[in-house]
């Protein structure tokens, strides 16, 4: 490669010199395209951080709402009193479970495991003289029994000639003895003066009462009239659950209350009968499906009706519409309710038993000032009807009135709102759930 000579650099040069009104220009041209390349760079990521930044930003605020300083000030008492709304929500719930006790001398006591047995008798005892008072509040009345048929059969002027209706006892006399010609009845007129008196004798129970109802009838007034004391734990856990009974008893009893206002007999009430209040499905029920009803005796009323917790289907009546089982909030037990009641009262019964009732509370020892609270914890998950058959042995004393009757048979959830009554839950209860869950029994 050949280097320039001296002279042809003279020469280029020269021809600068001549034109060198070009300079300047061809120099600024030079900065500006040096300029130009770096300027164009930052322009335009000076750009995208103007949109995302200011752009953005500005849109965001001309979408707000412009609230007045007096509107801003409703909006925030609105949220304060959402707030307030959402804590009263939490406070109602607590309530619910947080009623008054049979006894206030258990399930706080921490030295439980050293008391007298004598404190489980007055639970007991508390728990009957308890349900007799319902049942006087709600004017119940039974029909005459055997013995009392008797004496108004022998006090007839043809007495001597009537027959004996102790001789089969009435709640398990069959239709057929019931009819002239049989034991009880006599025959030809004899009978039919019997049958005259009883009619009239079971008539005058029935004008005397609102609602066909007896203690016996109702789970746990038996188990406690015979109750036999079996060591602190079995005594304890008693003690708990038919608590827990009788709160699902007292509201079906407050129902009838409800129903039967104003009436002035059985005849007029559309609540008739009280047949049962229990806490499992017994002889004839079944898990699943609609269920029949069921007779036991009392020597076969036992601990296998004792109120329990739904931990699981296993435990459940039927599998439940609502899905719920025992879990972190809340406690299920379930019972079931037979009531003979009017025809066209079946629906307004079941919406009156799943209302809202009023309960007072003051406090789990006892010593509070009394408080009025709310409970609506009642869900109806099976019915089911059946006509009245007046010539059976499960109605036949009874008299409703002219109205149409059926049997209206109830499986019914109940919920406890763990938060209410969790402090007075007994440590052993908690520790047995524990363990079941633990061994997988659950």
């Amino acid at each position: 490669m050949n280097m320039p000579s001296f002279k042809d650099l003279i020469k280029k040069l020269s021809v600068l010199r001549t034109n060198s009104s070009l300079m300047l220009p061809i120099g600024i041209a030079l900065v500006a395209i040096i300029l130009f390349i770096p300027n164009q760079l930052l322009s335009s990521k000076l750009k995208q951080q103007i949109d995302a930044d200011s752009v953005s930003k500005g849109k965001s605020v001309q979408s707000m709402e412009v609230v007045p300083l007096e509107q801003l000030e409703q909006k925030e008492k609105y949220h304060q009193r959402y707030a307030q709304d959402a804590n009263q929500i939490a406070l109602l719930a607590e309530q619910t479970t947080e009623r008054e006790l049979l006894s206030y001398e258990i399930f706080l006591d921490p030295n439980a495991r050293s008391t007298s047995a004598l404190i489980f008798e007055r639970f007991g005892q508390r728990f009957r003289e308890t349900v007799d008072r319902l049942l006087a509040e709600a004017n119940a009345g039974t029909i005459p029994t055997g013995a009392e048929l008797d004496k108004a059969l022998q006090q007839s002027p043809i007495g001597s000639r009537a027959g004996s209706v102790t001789a089969r006892p009435s709640q398990y006399r069959t239709p057929r003895t019931m009819l002239p010609g049989y034991l009880g009845y006599g025959f030809g007129k004899t009978a039919e003066i019997n049958r005259t008196i009883i009619e009239e004798i079971c008539r005058e129970r029935a004008q005397s009462a609102f609602v066909y109802a007896q203690a016996t009838d109702l789970s746990g007034y038996e188990f406690w009239g015979t109750y036999k004391y079996a060591g602190v734990d079995e005594a304890v856990k008693d003690c708990w659950y038919w608590q827990l009974g009788y709160w699902a008893i007292e509201d079906v009893v407050d129902t009838i209350n409800s129903m039967n206002s104003g009436s002035k007999s059985v005849f007029t009430s559309p609540v008739k009968r009280l047949m049962s209040v229990g806490f499992s499905l017994g002889e004839g029920g079944r898990r699943r499906g609609f269920f029949t009803g069921y007779r036991r005796s009392p020597q076969q009323r036992d601990k296998t009706d004792r109120p329990s917790y739904v931990r699981s289907v296993e435990d459940a009546f039927i599998v439940p519409c609502t899905q719920r089982y025992c879990d972190d909030d809340f406690d299920i037990m379930h019972f079931r309710v037979r009531v003979v009641v009017r025809a066209d009262a079946v629906l307004p019964f079941m919406k009156e038993l799943c209302s809202a009732k009023q309960h007072k509370f003051k406090g789990y020892l006892g010593n509070e000032l009394e408080q009025t609270f709310m409970h609506n914890q009642i869900t109806i998950l099976e019915s089911s009807t059946k006509a009245v058959e007046l010539e059976s042995r499960d109605h036949y004393y009874y008299r409703y009135g002219e109205d149409a009757v059926v049997e209206l048979d109830l499986i019914g959830e109940y919920v406890f709102n763990k938060a209410g009554y969790e402090p007075i839950k007994p440590q052993l209860i908690k520790d047995a759930l524990k363990a079941e869950i633990q061994t997988g029994k659950r």
